[in-house]
């Protein structure tokens, strides 16, 4: 069985895309459709904007959503999904190649998602870090016995766990982490402390526009981040998506639960090659691929 899986913030690079508006009629289309609807000329900062650009949330969200989502509309038979998975942000990109999103509402919510993620960081100064070479439950473990806002955020694979929350507690954590024997505690370079407590404010504000937004049954389960378990009914999908924002990415458990499900082939489609690294070492016995 095949699984196709949507890339996250932090997966971009100047140029995402560009081949694609250049050589399909349909994705340059769609390209052109999603300038409309965002207000201004998302292309250009993908293509030839710097780094900076693309760094910022809310043109880094919408950027890897249409890359992957764009993607996928050109592939025609070729993408026939027997399930689907997003990391973050790629759930999105996942419920909308998927059917469950129609393309401009998909847009529409992840430029939602950006806004109110963005002005959540300036309400709460927070941030993440990665912590590398501890089991789960240790990290788990240093959270809890901290003082102050700081939760496992992403459970990329074994080993590779991301934490999130206040700067002072993330501070914190890292040197118990590094105490605990951790090979690194890596503050990273991100808005904020995203699928935290810290994110609150955005949670609540894309509700409304989840709940005013019409969801279809998707065309395959889509393994959703805050359960690591497939859904289709759109009603469970959209109270999932709500709960994203401020809950942990069980991303290890979502591969593991889709490879128990029958996926023998798990294919990327966005930018960068990210999934397909943690996919390969949550489960080594895998086919993996990747579309940009």
């Amino acid at each position: 069985m095949k699984a196709f899986v949507f890339p996250g913030q932090g997966a971009q690079f100047v140029g995402m895309g560009k081949d694609l508006y250049d050589n399909s009629p349909l994705a340059k289309e769609l390209f052109e459709k999603a300038n409309e609807i965002l207000g201004f000329r998302i292309t250009d900062l993908m293509f030839n904007g710097t780094e900076d650009d693309l760094k910022q949330t809310n043109v880094t969200q919408p950027a890897v959503f249409l890359h992957s989502v764009i993607l996928a509309k050109t592939l025609g038979d070729e993408f026939k999904p027997d399930m689907a998975a997003g990391h973050s942000l790629g759930e999105f990109s996942a419920l909308t190649a998927a059917g469950a999103l129609s393309f401009e509402d998909g847009l529409k919510l992840v430029a939602a998602r950006a806004k109110a993620m963005q002005k959540a960081c300036e309400i709460n100064p927070s941030t993440m870090a990665a912590i590398i070479a501890l089991p789960d439950e240790k990290v788990e473990e240093i959270c809890a016995s901290v003082d102050g806002v700081v939760v496992c955020a992403n459970y990329n694979c074994p080993g590779q766990i991301v934490i999130s929350g206040k700067n002072d507690a993330i501070d914190a954590a890292c040197e118990l982490a590094k105490a605990a024997g951790a090979k690194r505690a890596l503050k990273l370079k991100v808005g904020g402390g995203f699928h935290s407590p810290c994110m609150e404010p955005a949670r609540a504000e894309l509700a409304e526009a989840i709940d005013h937004t019409e969801f279809h049954v998707p065309v395959c389960p889509v393994y959703q981040n805050v359960d690591a378990l497939p859904h289709t009914d759109p009603a469970e999908i959209k109270g999932n998506l709500i709960a994203q924002l401020t809950a942990p990415v069980r991303w290890t458990q979502t591969v593991r639960n889709m490879i128990a499900d029958g996926a023998t082939e798990f294919v990327e489609l966005g930018p960068g090659k990210v999934l397909q690294g943690l996919v390969s070492k949550i489960n080594k016995e895998v086919a993996v691929s990747g579309r940009q």
